[in-house]
Formats: C-alpha cells, structure tokens, sequence
C-alpha cells in the first residue's frame, strides 16, 4: 500500500511539474496560468476623447493571443455615469469598462463588479501608485480587496486658458483670470452645479472629507472644520461670481473645448480635466495653456482652491460571458505601455509608477498641472454616494442671479448640505 500512494504522489508531483512549465506570460509581463477562452467577444466601454487609442490597444491584445478567435468592439461611454449604466443592465453592459473611482461602491454593492484575478493581482498591485490601488480596493467577502485595475492617477481638473487673453500672471488668482476673460469679452466656464467642481468652494474654506463611517460604514464623515472660514470661503465665490456674471458661466465641461475651438472664441478659460487636453490644445494650439487652480481673495488673504483629486479605473463585468477575456484585456490596458501611450496621445496622467516617471508624462503640460492641483486636493476614495447632489446644489446657490449670499444664508445653506450628505 505504501508502495502504491509513493507512486500515486510521485505521478501527482510530475503533474503539477508540467502543468507549471506550460504557463504562459501574461500581459502584464508577470507568469500566469490564465488564458483566453476560445472565440471571446467583448464589448469595451471608453470615453469619446479616447476611442481611437482604445481600438488599437484592444486590438494588439487580440494580437497576442491569434490563435484563439478573439473578438472586441469599442464603445463610446462616459465615465462619469458608466455605473449607473453598468448597474442598469449588467448583461447587455460591457465586459470592460472605464470608470471614475468614486462609483466603485455601487458596483460593489450590486455585485456586478468582478475583483482582480488572484493570478494578477501581485504585479498590478506592484506596478501602481499606493493610492490608485487603494481607491480600487473595498471589502469584499470580509476581507479588503482590489476589485478594479488602476488606469490614471490624474482624475482631477485644473485651469485652461487661452495664453492670447490670460497671461500666467493672471492664471495665478481667480479675480486676475476674470479680468482678463472681461477685457476680452470671452466666457469663463465651470460646471459649478455640479458637486464633482462645487466641492471646491467649502473646501477651499477648510471643510474636508474623511472617509466613511456608521453603523453599514456609508455615511460621509467631514474634519472638524471652522464654519466661519468655510463661509468666508463660499461668500468670496458668490461675489465674485455675481461681480463678473458677464462673463462667468456655469455650464457643463463640454462647453469648455467646444468654446475653445469655436471661431471666433467664446471662452478663454475654464475648469476641466485632463480627459479633454488633447481637443483642447488642438483648439488653441501655441496658445495652450494649463495650470493649478488659481487662489482667490477671501478677507484680505490669497486662499488656494482647493479640488477633489481621484483616479479612473478599469472594472470587468462580473456577469461577463468571458471572464478570463475580460481579465487579461483589463489588464493589458492598464498595463505601462498602454499607461505610456495615453500619456503620450491623449493626456492622461498615468497611475502605473513607471510610466508616471516617463518624460512623456514629466513634459507633459496637463498632466504637470494635474499633478501640482493634486497637491491642493482632497483623495476622492470611500465617499458617500449622497455626497454629490447636496454639494451640487450648494454650488447652484452661490451663482444663481436671485442667490443671497449673506453670512446668515450661506452659514444656514452649509449646515443644510452637511446634514443633507449625511442623512439623504
């Protein structure tokens, strides 16, 4: 009997010996037993600004694997709402998504979100900024756990302008920006009703987000911030903003490279990301210009604006019909080369640490201005999803025409919008 298990071991042993050698290297340069399953289709979702990048990384993935049938299709979607149109049909969504780390909640909760593959998660973990990984990392099945693969560490926005009608002597305060945008009678836009940009004025005051907390941890926790700073902060944008209402303009981010390539222009600066840097220096050409968000006086004092600063990530459908497909494409496009050229082609700050130290990142004007604002930022990672609609609305109670914006009404509209992010 002895005798027989020593050879029952002996065969189980050459096995996993071989088994071993006919592994395959994976995509993102780490040995890996998964492959493709034969005949994958899968549908890709990306944004507008970043199909044609897309297309051809999907397809040298599809190039490394040529004998085994596989299919993809590139899809336009915007990753602000790619949640929510994940979480609306998960079968018809894509395998592949990109996504703003503030959503992964959702998709946790609702389960439709399938974690990193344990055979490649020690070289993406390894290969990204601590902070991107974390901003994908959540509990799951009790225990922390990255569920999506970092792609850029620049989910921020910064100031654009037209170097024809702002200098970078006014690009450093607000007021010297508006009064530049005046003289030449062009607009200044940000999407100040929207809780991603209005963010910016209680936080330029001091208010900041902690984390989450209570009893199912999904409530927004805030510092222990000064009020009276805080509302200071909020009644010099609403002067401001009502001071220069000829030329501010509160709109979506769209309108911001849209004005740039109008003829004449409409716009000489605004606030926006660095997913729209390409179309915008094509629209301005020696005339680009990107930096930091500017300061802006609040009692006498020169306060820098202070922002949200993320990343964007890149989930696989948990209800994918080809998993490890879906993985390895993941994989692939978060990868440093694929990292490198996005840089290089469209703007975006890479997360992978390699690529972030390239030239092509360092030289780069948008992503260098990502980069400085993200040193004024506040880490959008665990926010409360009710967390965007209160904030959104304070920022439409600052510029609207018939705003009050008295100490009395801003103190009562911050109180109300705390207590709204964390009861809603």
């Amino acid at each position: 009997m002895k005798r027989i298990l020593a050879m029952i071991l002996a065969v189980l042993m050459m096995a996993t010996l071989f088994v071993g050698c006919g592994e395959k290297e994976g995509a993102g340069g780490s040995a890996t037993a998964l492959e493709p399953e034969q005949g994958a289709k899968l549908k890709v979702w990306a944004p507008d600004a970043a199909q044609e990048v897309f297309k051809a990384q999907c397809q040298a993935f599809v190039d490394q694997y040529p004998d085994a049938g596989i299919t993809f299709e590139v899809v336009v979607q915007g990753e602000g709402d790619a949640a929510a149109q994940v979480l609306n049909d998960p079968e018809a969504a894509a395998d592949v998504f990109s996504f703003a780390c503030d959503q992964l909640n959702k998709l946790n909760d609702a389960g439709v979100i399938a974690p990193v593959n344990t055979k490649l998660l020690e070289d993406v973990t390894a290969r990204n900024s601590e902070d991107s990984v974390k901003a994908g990392t959540l509990p799951f099945n009790g225990q922390d756990t990255l569920l999506a693969y970092p792609e850029t560490g620049d989910n921020g926005y910064f100031l654009y302008y037209d170097k024809s009608v702002v200098s970078e002597e006014d690009a450093k305060t607000l007021e010297g920006v508006f009064e530049a945008c005046r003289k030449a009678g062009r607009k200044f836009i940000m999407d100040a009703g929207n809780g991603f940009y209005s963010c910016i004025f209680p936080f330029t005051g001091g208010l900041r987000i902690e984390g989450l907390e209570g009893e199912e941890n999904d409530t927004q926790k805030f510092n222990d911030y000064n009020e009276e700073e805080v509302v200071a902060a909020l009644e010099a944008f609403a002067k401001l903003f009502h001071e220069y209402d000829d030329i501010f303009e509160s709109g979506e981010v769209a309108k911001i490279p849209s004005g740039f390539a109008e003829n004449p222009k409409s716009v000489a600066a605004g606030i926006d990301g660095s997913w729209d840097a390409a179309t915008i220096q094509n629209a301005l050409g020696d005339d680009f210009g990107a930096v930091k968000l500017p300061t802006i006086d609040v009692n006498g004092e020169a306060k820098q604006m202070v922002s949200l600063h993320g990343y964007k990530l890149i989930g696989v459908n948990a209800q994918s019909k080809f998993p490890n497909a879906a993985q390895l494409l993941a994989n692939h496009l978060t990868s440093e080369a694929c990292q490198l050229e996005r840089a290089e082609k469209i703007s975006w700050g890479p997360s992978n640490i390699k690529a972030a130290e390239s030239d092509a990142a360092k030289n780069n004007v948008a992503i260098s201005a990502a980069l400085d604002q993200a040193k004024f930022s506040v880490p959008q990672i665990n926010m409360s999803s009710t967390f965007w609609d209160p904030m959104g609305n304070l920022g439409n109670n600052l510029f609207k025409e018939d705003a009050k914006y008295d100490t009395k009404t801003l103190t009562e509209l911050l109180e109300k919008t705390i207590v709204n992010i964390r009861d809603e």
